[in-house]
Protein backbone atom coordinates (compact mmCIF):
# COMPACT_ATOMS: atom_id res chain seq x y z
CA UNK A 1 0.00 0.00 0.00
CA UNK A 2 1.10 3.38 -0.77
CA UNK A 3 -0.33 7.21 -0.22
CA UNK A 4 -0.08 9.57 -2.90
CA UNK A 5 -0.33 13.33 -1.79
CA UNK A 6 -0.98 15.82 -5.12
CA UNK A 7 0.36 19.59 -4.76
CA UNK A 8 1.30 22.27 -6.83
CA UNK A 9 -2.38 23.23 -7.77
CA UNK A 10 -3.86 26.79 -8.10
CA UNK A 11 -5.63 29.59 -10.15
CA UNK A 12 -3.77 31.03 -12.87
CA UNK A 13 -4.27 33.03 -16.10
CA UNK A 14 -4.14 31.06 -19.35
CA UNK A 15 -0.42 31.28 -20.72
CA UNK A 16 1.19 30.73 -17.23
CA UNK A 17 2.54 27.60 -15.85
CA UNK A 18 2.19 25.19 -12.66
CA UNK A 19 4.03 22.53 -11.89
CA UNK A 20 2.12 19.27 -10.14
CA UNK A 21 4.23 16.86 -7.61
CA UNK A 22 2.60 13.68 -6.42
CA UNK A 23 4.72 12.33 -3.40
CA UNK A 24 4.34 8.89 -2.26
CA UNK A 25 5.00 7.62 0.99
CA UNK A 26 7.44 4.97 -0.36
CA UNK A 27 9.79 5.04 -3.44
CA UNK A 28 7.97 3.64 -6.57
CA UNK A 29 7.56 0.06 -8.17
CA UNK A 30 10.63 -0.40 -10.32
CA UNK A 31 8.12 -1.66 -12.74
CA UNK A 32 5.34 0.68 -12.29
CA UNK A 33 3.37 3.25 -14.50
CA UNK A 34 2.87 6.52 -12.81
CA UNK A 35 0.33 8.98 -14.39
CA UNK A 36 -1.56 11.88 -14.15
CA UNK A 37 -5.26 12.27 -15.17
CA UNK A 38 -7.44 15.10 -14.29
CA UNK A 39 -11.62 15.34 -14.22
CA UNK A 40 -12.80 18.46 -15.81
CA UNK A 41 -16.03 20.01 -15.03
CA UNK A 42 -19.00 18.04 -16.35
CA UNK A 43 -16.05 15.14 -17.81
CA UNK A 44 -15.54 12.07 -17.48
CA UNK A 45 -11.28 11.94 -15.58
CA UNK A 46 -9.08 11.70 -18.66
CA UNK A 47 -5.65 10.41 -19.16
CA UNK A 48 -2.72 13.68 -19.51
CA UNK A 49 0.70 11.84 -19.57
CA UNK A 50 2.50 8.69 -18.16
CA UNK A 51 6.01 7.58 -17.15
CA UNK A 52 7.70 4.34 -16.90
CA UNK A 53 9.35 4.10 -13.34
CA UNK A 54 11.68 2.01 -14.68
CA UNK A 55 13.31 3.37 -18.04
CA UNK A 56 11.85 6.49 -18.04
CA UNK A 57 9.61 6.17 -21.09
CA UNK A 58 6.74 9.12 -21.08
CA UNK A 59 3.39 8.76 -22.96
CA UNK A 60 1.09 12.14 -23.27
CA UNK A 61 -2.33 12.53 -23.99
CA UNK A 62 -2.31 14.92 -27.02
CA UNK A 63 -4.21 17.89 -26.07
CA UNK A 64 -1.36 18.19 -23.84
CA UNK A 65 2.23 17.70 -25.99
CA UNK A 66 4.35 20.41 -26.25
CA UNK A 67 2.94 21.94 -23.41
CA UNK A 68 3.30 19.39 -20.66
CA UNK A 69 6.32 17.55 -19.36
CA UNK A 70 6.36 14.17 -16.95
CA UNK A 71 9.09 13.26 -15.02
CA UNK A 72 10.08 11.32 -11.71
CA UNK A 73 12.31 11.03 -8.95
CA UNK A 74 12.34 7.76 -6.32
CA UNK A 75 8.84 8.73 -4.69
CA UNK A 76 7.80 11.57 -6.52
CA UNK A 77 5.98 12.65 -10.02
CA UNK A 78 5.73 15.81 -11.68
CA UNK A 79 3.96 17.60 -14.14
CA UNK A 80 4.91 20.73 -15.47
CA UNK A 81 2.33 22.52 -17.09
CA UNK A 82 2.92 25.39 -19.16
CA UNK A 83 1.08 27.53 -21.64
CA UNK A 84 -1.62 26.53 -19.16
CA UNK A 85 -5.29 27.01 -21.21
CA UNK A 86 -8.61 27.47 -19.67
CA UNK A 87 -9.56 24.02 -21.15
CA UNK A 88 -6.92 22.84 -18.47
CA UNK A 89 -8.79 23.34 -15.71
CA UNK A 90 -9.95 20.10 -13.83
CA UNK A 91 -8.52 18.39 -10.91
CA UNK A 92 -6.05 17.01 -11.58
CA UNK A 93 -4.80 13.45 -9.94
CA UNK A 94 -1.36 10.95 -9.51
CA UNK A 95 -2.04 7.08 -10.06
CA UNK A 96 0.86 4.21 -9.81
CA UNK A 97 -0.55 1.79 -11.80
CA UNK A 98 1.04 -2.23 -11.08
CA UNK A 99 0.76 -4.77 -13.60
CA UNK A 100 -0.84 -8.17 -12.70
CA UNK A 101 2.05 -9.05 -14.54
CA UNK A 102 4.18 -8.62 -10.92
CA UNK A 103 1.09 -9.06 -8.94
CA UNK A 104 -2.17 -11.86 -8.64
CA UNK A 105 -4.10 -9.08 -9.74
CA UNK A 106 -3.84 -5.28 -11.17
CA UNK A 107 -3.25 -2.66 -8.65
CA UNK A 108 -4.09 1.10 -8.58
CA UNK A 109 -2.93 4.03 -6.10
CA UNK A 110 -4.57 7.34 -6.73
CA UNK A 111 -4.11 10.29 -4.75
CA UNK A 112 -6.99 12.74 -3.70
CA UNK A 113 -6.57 15.40 -6.37
CA UNK A 114 -5.55 18.78 -6.68
CA UNK A 115 -7.07 21.80 -8.22
CA UNK A 116 -5.95 23.63 -11.31
CA UNK A 117 -7.96 26.69 -12.59
CA UNK A 118 -7.20 28.45 -15.18
CA UNK A 119 -9.16 31.49 -15.78
CA UNK A 120 -8.18 35.36 -16.80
Amino acid sequence: QVQLVESGGGFVQPGESLRLACAASRSWGSSSSLGWYRQAPGKEREFVARIMSGDGSTTYADFVKGRFTISRDAATVYLQMNSLESEDTAVYYCNEHISALYTDHDIDYWGQGTLVNVSS
